[in-house]
């Protein structure tokens, strides 16, 4: 048998338990079965997010830290934004924003930090300003002038949601692994970006705050078990974890590590969004040729 048979069968065999464990889909019963997994199924799931290699610090010949930003409104980003409503969706099917508040707020991501240096962290009750408001109606206000109690009726309460997110900002490392002759990337960091809930409603452009930010590795084990919508093949759904480590996203360097404090690319390239692009992709370029400059002697 040539080794194309053998992949062929391989394959087969790996698609067809993939789809038997798709959720006991096929084999429920009834629809509240749908979703759940046997015990035998439990019992074989290993699962788990790949772990990472130790590196040693001896073995990096070169590093780049950059920042990038993850626009949702790009095609190739709508797995990390859709479904931005969960209403009439199964649970096991939720945005990433949605994945990562109901972890918060659960406790299960124990640390959100200020940016993403990692040194300041806030608590839900610290950001909860930006990301819910509480404003009072005028009938409300009528009713205090009366000298009334306020009724919850003239309370209007607005909270973001994953529709609101227009972006993710994303930290890593680009380092070169001299022990197995490659350029790889690690990712450290990743932030939800969108208007402050205070001035969402508000017309005109309002400016971008990173809500928080999340130390990615403590996050793992989450973002593992929480799955994207693979649109080439709904039956093997993609972690999180699998779409940000396998950078399946389109994402723009908006800062790197340098000398000058780490400025961002707009602080150095002033009012053109033109030129900033190509410094961006220029950074980008620069980080691709290292790997092959490391095999020029």
């Amino acid at each position: 048998m040539n080794w194309k048979g053998l992949f062929t069968i391989a394959f087969t065999f790996l698609l067809s338990g993939t789809m038997l464990a798709q959720a006991n889909l096929l084999n429920a019963k009834d629809p509240s079965e749908i979703g759940k997994k046997t015990q035998a199924q439990k019992d074989a799931d290993n699962d788990g997010p790949l772990p990472y290699g130790y590196v040693d610090d001896r073995d990096i010949l070169w590093s780049a830290t950059t920042w990038e930003i993850i626009d949702l409104d790009e095609r190739v980003n709508f797995p990390l934004y859709y479904p931005i409503d969960s209403i009439g969706i199964r649970p096991d099917r939720r945005s990433l924003y949605d994945v990562l508040m109901a972890n918060i707020k659960s406790n299960k991501i124990e640390k959100i930090y200020a940016d993403g240096n990692f040194t300041a962290t806030r608590t839900l009750k610290d950001i909860q300003s930006s990301l819910k408001k509480i404003d009072t109606l005028d009938e409300g206000f009528n009713q205090l002038n009366r000298g009334e109690k306020l009724s919850d009726e003239y309370i209007e309460v607005r909270e973001l949601t994953a529709a609101d997110i227009q972006e993710y900002h994303v930290k890593g490392v680009w380092y070169f692994d001299k022990r197995q002759g490659e350029l790889k990337y690690r990712l450290l960091g990743i932030a939800p970006v969108a208007v402050e809930a205070q001035y969402v409603d508000l017309d005109g452009e309002q400016d971008l705050i990173e809500l928080f930010w999340v130390f990615y590795p403590d996050a793992r084990e989450i973002l593992h078990e929480a799955k994207a919508f693979n649109d080439r093949n709904a039956a093997v759904p993609l972690s999180f974890d699998h779409v940000l480590n396998s950078r399946r996203f389109n994402g723009l360097i908006y800062k790197e590590e340098n000398v000058q404090g780490d400025r961002q690319v707009k602080e150095y390239v002033k009012e053109n969004s033109l030129m900033q692009l190509l410094e961006s992709e220029r950074i980008k370029e620069k980080i691709r040729g290292r790997e092959q400059d490391m095999w020029n002697y």
